[in-house]
């Protein structure tokens, strides 16, 4: 099996997550991003607990797109520590990951 990597990152705006989510695949950086219905975060920032609504994304691409995508995010993210996890897929269907290493070809 061609192997996989999941980039995920929260947002404090729907359009700011779908914005990212056409970014990344335009630029075939990632083969597909699904946005996540609205989440409550809490966490600790500059001294406080903090409590926010967030939407979540996640990026579906190959281990060789990771940086590259990880970059992209990073750039049009709004947060100045922004959360942005990578996550590799140990086992999946094998028919889905080579359709992932095909569509985030340049």
């Amino acid at each position: 099996m061609d192997e996989i990597s999941v980039v995920t990152t929260v947002v404090d705006a729907r359009a700011v997550a779908d914005g990212l989510a056409a970014a990344a695949v335009g630029d075939r950086l990632a083969a597909c991003a699904q946005v996540g219905g609205q989440v409550d975060s809490t966490y600790w920032w500059r001294s406080a607990v903090e409590t926010s609504t967030e939407w979540s994304v996640q990026f579906k691409t190959a281990p060789d797109r990771v940086a590259a995508l990880v970059d992209q995010i990073r750039a049009r993210h709004p947060y100045e520590v922004p959360e942005i996890l990578v996550t590799r897929v140990e086992c999946g269907d094998p028919a889905y990951a080579a359709w992932v290493h095909e569509q985030t070809r340049p």
